[in-house]
């Protein structure tokens, strides 16, 4: 397939304008293939002379093309690209007729039938360029047009898209016309789904799922039009353009490739969010964000959007302070930076450390297989840091004008990175243009440490050495020992402090712990001093603000991925092994109230010290202590008061189980001594566990599927299958995944997560260098969707040592992997050296 350039972008917008699509769908033809007609309106601009072009679809038959009437030669389709030649000055009509490939893999028209009652539903993603996948376009951002949009389904399904849809008998559905968007930005969702209605000033609202999952929709219905309306209201205080759009839908779809996709009208969701089993308040929370951010690119994507890919940050970064901020401030959801500190922004530094960082806001991204790549940790969480440093610095009043400012600019249109710094230039005094250069085009993650020094009476004052080159505005928290309250750190004041620094600052006596970035604001690593770094082994736990300990934590983190200090030899932040973070766990999650903090952190203490950063022969102490640290936290929710903490708790006590007894217990009776009552999501946890340490067979995951036949429980018998420790288990995995294309995106992410385990690696050696051929050949069969599962799923990421890195540098040097693959290599050899270096010190 011929991906698009910038080049040829640029190229093809000073010629066309696009006007208009009309665009005819029919859902009836069969299981594997749909129908697509497609009239594009468009007119040559009138200061060129005859020129050239192209429209781009990737049909499985290409039935007609017409231009003007005139029938094109349909052998000249080369990949997916169908020719215009000799285009005059003037309006043109191009009618294109097309049969398209149903997806299994959320690419395109994905297609999707339901194990639990056999009802089929169907519905669109068509980012980047999935769009040609379903109907000839003009596939780039800033060729918007208007979408006329006719869909035939069958009896009984309801048609939704991104304006209302009116059923006009015989199965034929007719959507409202949009407002001028971007091609990618079209959505169709069809099927029999169980819908929830309501208005809220005006607007149609509504909730939209498969019938399987009606009654979780119904339970949490309230719930979720409450977030939708409160952030629907406060959008509308912050800014000055209404909602541009005819409706609200909020479809949550199967086997949804991201979190969500921000379709004007019809934002789409994957359908894990309607929850089947008991979730914490944090993940409520998320699921919360999501709507929050989702609904941020009604404005910021939709209304207002990028005009080539490298501006990728201004629809997420945008759209992820948004969510954050608005959920804030309008929902009882009040500690939504927390969860972002621990979570979001952890993702952000770790892309940023790796080979493949970029600038938040890139000036190469020279087509669109390049421009996929970026959908990172650093477009998302390090541009929203950046963006909440630069409303620290500027002041919110200043940054919301210059927002509006820009909307009014550039509403349904497109802009660029150079527009927005204008539209903020405008209304304030402040050097935005230099703030976006230092911000937005550098790599990396600066590093703050402080260095206090004493003075006459007691007094200290503090510089910080400042490795990197960005202005931060943070705070500077300066906590004491409340001798009276078993050593608990209490904050004497925080202090505003510009970096770099101009004069040393005086901070009074010294406190027991002086933190940088206290409410974290910035986004830098930070370091302690001596003192401050014995203070926070000892009162961790006992610091009063939890976005405090969030940026705590997150330092400790840096410090065991670094090897230790970023300035060996120094006398600050001495190394932190990876044992000593888990002893910093075991003495202060017991008394953490945080839920994120507590998910967060044990995520990290399993999934990267117990399972990588450790040998093999310290990895069963580590675990140990991990069964401890849950055993604790069991026993302090004994009392049914905090049912959130004694979910993860019990969830990590199954991941980290060295033996079976006890949760072969708990499955056996249905329940963990004291609650809860096993769930679907907790019976297949527990099974999967269970299939690992060898304490379960093929009979009891079918007993467990038969109990369980939805889609989730497909995948988790897929996973479960995977993970016994059986050769020909592992041989019939291994060929469903690499060797034939019929497993679904979910079903393919669902076995590679079973397939690699640390108890198994003998078992599963010879695969390892399997794998990278393998890999390579199944991405350039079924794209990048397949691809990037198959690099972040089904890498061996727990073969940590020098040969398996070596076959992955020979893979990216000679084996040829497609751009998403060979990105998400890059990045797991990258965690692989570092796990090694982490071993070593």
């Amino acid at each position: 397939m011929s991906v698009l350039t910038r080049d040829e972008a640029q190229t093809r917008a000073r010629l066309l304008d696009v006007h208009r699509y009309q665009i005819e769908l029919d859902l009836t033809r069969g299981d594997e293939l749909f129908d697509s007609v497609t009239v594009i309106h468009f007119t040559v601009r009138s200061d060129l002379e005859a020129s050239d072009t192209f429209v781009e679809l990737k049909p499985a038959e290409l039935r007609n093309a017409r231009l003007d009437g005139r029938h094109l030669d349909l052998d000249t389709l080369d990949e997916n690209r169908l020719p215009l030649k000799d285009l005059t000055p003037g309006e043109h009509k191009l009618h294109i007729e097309a049969g398209m490939r149903y997806s299994r893999t959320g690419e395109g028209m994905h297609r999707f039938t339901d194990p639990t009652d056999g009802e089929t539903y169907v519905y669109t993603q068509l980012f980047m360029d999935d769009v040609q996948r379903v109907f000839a376009a003009f596939d780039q951002p800033d060729l918007k047009a208007v979408f006329d949009l006719t869909v035939t389904a069958p009896e009984g399904w309801t048609v939704l898209a991104n304006g209302i849809t009116e059923h006009l008998g015989e199965g034929r559905w007719q959507a409202a016309p949009t407002p001028l968007i971007s091609t990618y930005l079209v959505a169709v969702a069809a099927g029999p789904w169980h819908s929830v209605r309501t208005e809220h000033r005006g607007l149609p609202f509504g909730l939209h799922c498969r019938r399987s999952l009606a009654p979780h929709l119904d339970t949490d219905a309230e719930e979720l039009f409450e977030v939708t309306r409160a952030c629907y209201d406060r959008y509308h205080e912050k800014f000055d353009e209404p909602y541009p759009f005819d409706s609200y839908d909020q479809a949550f779809v199967p086997e949804f490739n991201a979190g969500a996709m921000e379709n004007p009208g019809l934002v789409t969701f994957r359908d894990e969010f309607v929850y089947r089993s008991a979730v914490t308040d944090t993940e409520r929370q998320t699921r919360a964000m999501v709507i929050a951010h989702e609904m941020a690119h009604m404005w910021f994507g939709d209304l207002v959007t990028l005009r080539w890919w490298d501006d990728i940050w201004l629809n997420e970064s945008f759209a992820e302070y948004m969510g954050y901020q608005t959920l804030t401030e309008a929902t009882r959801f009040t500690d939504t930076w927390v969860e972002f500190g621990v979570t979001r922004k952890a993702w952000g530094y770790d892309a940023d450390q790796r080979p493949s960082t970029h600038p938040v806001a890139p000036e190469a991204v020279d087509d669109t297989a390049s421009a996929l790549l970026n959908f990172d940790g650093i477009s998302y969480a390090k541009g929203a840091s950046a963006l909440r440093q630069l409303v620290a610095w500027l002041g919110e009043k200043d940054f919301l004008a210059g927002i509006n400012t820009h909307f009014a600019r550039h509403k349904f249109a497109n802009a660029a990175l150079a527009d927005f710094i204008d539209s903020l230039a405008a209304t304030t005094d402040r050097d935005v243009h230099a703030w976006a250069d230092t911000w937005l085009r550098t790599t990396g993650v600066d590093t703050l440490t402080p260095h206090i020094t004493p003075g006459d009476n007691g007094t200290c004052t503090l510089t910080v050495d400042h490795a990197g080159s960005r202005p931060h505005h943070i705070a500077v928290g300066l906590y004491d020992l409340d001798l009276t309250d078993e050593g608990r750190l209490t904050l004497r004041e925080r202090l505003d402090l510009d970096i770099p620094q101009t004069d040393t600052r005086p901070i009074g006596k010294r406190p027991a712990l002086l933190l940088l970035n206290d409410g974290d604001l910035s986004y830098a690593k930070i370091r302690f001093d001596p003192d401050s770094f014995q203070a926070v082994h000892a009162g961790l736990s006992g610091l009063p603000d939890p976005l405090t300990r969030a940026v705590v934590w997150n330092a400790l983190r840096d410090a065991v991925r670094d090897g230790g200090s970023a300035h060996p030899g120094t006398t600050h932040e001495p190394a932190m092994p990876a044992t000593a973070y888990l002893e910093a766990a075991r003495a202060h999650l017991p008394r953490e109230t945080d839920l994120a903090i507590v998910q967060g952190v044990l995520a990290f203490a399993a999934g990267q010290i117990a399972d990588r950063y450790l040998t093999p022969e310290q990895r069963p102490a580590a675990l140990a202590t991990l069964s401890a640290l849950c055993r604790d936290l069991l026993r302090r929710t004994e009392d049914g008061d905090h049912p959130g903490l004694r979910l993860i708790a019990v969830r990590h006590f199954i991941d980290v189980a060295a033996h079976p007894d006890t949760i072969a217990a708990w499955l056996a009776d249905g329940t963990v001594p004291g609650g809860p009552e096993l769930d679907p999501e907790l019976r297949w946890r527990v099974l999967a566990r269970l299939a690992v340490l060898g304490a379960t067979d093929e009979s009891a995951i079918a007993a467990e599927l038969a109990r369980d036949p939805s889609a989730t429980g497909q995948e988790g018998a897929a996973l479960c299958r995977a993970a016994l420790p059986d050769p020909d288990a592992k041989r019939t995995a291994w060929e469903a995944m690499f060797a034939t294309d019929d497993l679904s995106n979910y079903l393919f992410k669902a076995t590679a997560q079973g397939f690699w385990q640390p108890e198994q690696a003998d078992l599963v050696r010879e695969y390892v260098p399997r794998y990278y051929a393998d890999a390579v050949a199944v991405a350039a069969r079924r794209g990048p969707a397949i691809a990037e599962a198959a690099g972040r799923w089904a890498f061996p990421v727990h073969a940590v040592d020098a040969d398996t890195l070596h076959l992955g540098e020979t893979c990216l040097r000679d084996g040829d992997p497609i751009p998403a693959l060979r990105r998400k290599l890059v990045d797991q050899l990258d965690d692989l050296a570092r796990a090694l270096r982490v071993r070593e010190a």
